[in-house]
């Protein structure tokens, strides 16, 4: 098992120990999390009083037998032909749950792009390009950060593509 850092120790996810080390300005939002609400996104947008355009939701997807991180907004899906394309690949599926938790080292409801076990090629849906800022998940449920979604994209390598549905 990885020894913790200082900052992890501390409270800190490693999302946010990713930002912080990385020098990128993120403000974080935490909520209590309900295990009743239906949607994880929505119930962040709701918490935070973000418009569900802005708060983004990490999907993990199977693409050609690689693993493959899709964020899009929670107000809409991912187009997962869509996604298959922005990689080069031919056929996407959502990923097994345990196995995207076991990949990325965060569990279902709080899985975040940013500080993954295993860091996995990344598409960022186009729209966020839209916004001075967007919200995702900081890698628990409950807690969210805000970053620029060009410090997303850099952070990530993130191919940027419409891979989102309204």
């Amino acid at each position: 098992m990885a020894k913790k850092s200082k900052k992890q120790q501390s409270g800190g996810t490693p999302a946010t120990v990713a930002l912080t080390e990385a020098g990128v300005a993120f403000t974080v939002h935490a909520y209590e999390h309900d295990p009743a609400h239906p949607s994880y996104g929505e119930e962040a947008a709701e918490a935070m009083g973000v418009s569900p355009e802005r708060v983004f939701k990490t999907l993990v997807a199977d693409v050609d037998g690689s693993l493959v991180v899709a964020v899009v907004p929670v107000a809409g899906s991912l187009d997962l032909k869509a996604l298959a394309s922005a990689v080069g690949g031919k056929r996407a599926a959502m990923a097994d749950p345990t196995l995207a938790e076991r990949t990325t080292g965060y569990v279902r409801g709080g899985i975040s792009p940013l500080g993954q076990r295993k860091r996995l090629r990344t598409v960022l849906d186009a729209s966020a390009e839209g916004h001075g800022t967007i919200c995702v998940s900081a890698g628990r449920r409950g807690l969210e950060v805000e970053l620029s979604p060009k410090d997303l994209a850099t952070l990530t390598a993130a191919v940027l593509a419409p891979i989102g549905r309204a």
